[in-house]
């Protein structure tokens, strides 16, 4: 199976579902990930985006990423630029990758970029014109998802749960490559606290440790 995740910016594959990227990855999957951004020079210099860049690479070594690919719309001004642009761009490594299952953020997270993303890969995964999309999960993303506005169609409502206990520890580990991002804890960007969110998500349903996910289609043939 090839399985597809799209990340707004580096990090969020790894806090979203770097689990379950190393889970796909043990089974015998082959994983990319697609990230749609990059940091306007104004806001972040090159040496930091280039350093960000270096520390995804590793994160993706640890989980076994098959290939990384960027698209390189601004960031953090994704909703200056039309939607269809992006939702083409994606749609285009869609028709090149052909995956089955794809990974997106969740539509309400408090960041815009995320929710540029969610709709952009939406209109890409159309289940038309022999698109090979069959599975649309959307993540969670710690310090985004949890801060969006406490509104019902925001909401994240987890409804698929994935165990990965097996694979916290190649979580954590690929999430430590990202030095610039990580934070102590409290913060919901430590690592104490994505090891928290793995178990209680998987206490959820009597697991040690998962990701949860909201399906957002699924087609069965």
């Amino acid at each position: 199976m090839r399985v597809l995740v799209i990340a707004a910016h580096p990090d969020d594959e790894v806090f979203g579902c770097g689990g379950s990227i190393a889970r796909h990855v043990g089974q015998g999957d082959e994983v990319h990930v697609l990230v749609v951004t990059r940091g306007v020079p104004e806001l972040f210099p090159p040496a930091q985006i280039e350093e960000t860049r270096r520390e995804m690479r590793a994160a993706h070594n640890i989980l076994g990423v098959t290939e990384t690919r960027s698209l390189d719309f601004p960031a953090p001004r994704l909703d200056t630029v039309p939607g269809h642009e992006v939702a083409d761009a994606i749609r285009r490594h869609f028709m090149e990758l052909q995956p089955q299952v794809v990974y997106l953020p969740h539509r309400g997270d408090i960041h815009s970029d995320h929710r540029s993303v969610y709709y952009a890969t939406l209109v890409a995964a159309r289940p038309i014109n022999g698109c090979s999309v069959y599975r649309l999960l959307s993540y969670e993303t710690l310090s985004e998802t949890e801060w969006a506005p406490p509104s019902g169609s925001d909401a994240f409502v987890p409804t698929v749960f994935v165990d990965i206990n097996q694979y916290l520890d190649a979580k954590l580990e690929a999430a430590k490559c990202y030095h610039s991002q990580l934070k102590e804890s409290p913060h919901p960007r430590s690592l104490e606290a994505i090891t928290l969110q793995a178990r209680l998500r998987g206490s959820t349903v009597n697991l040690l440790a998962a990701e949860a996910f909201m399906l957002v289609r699924e087609i069965i043939k």
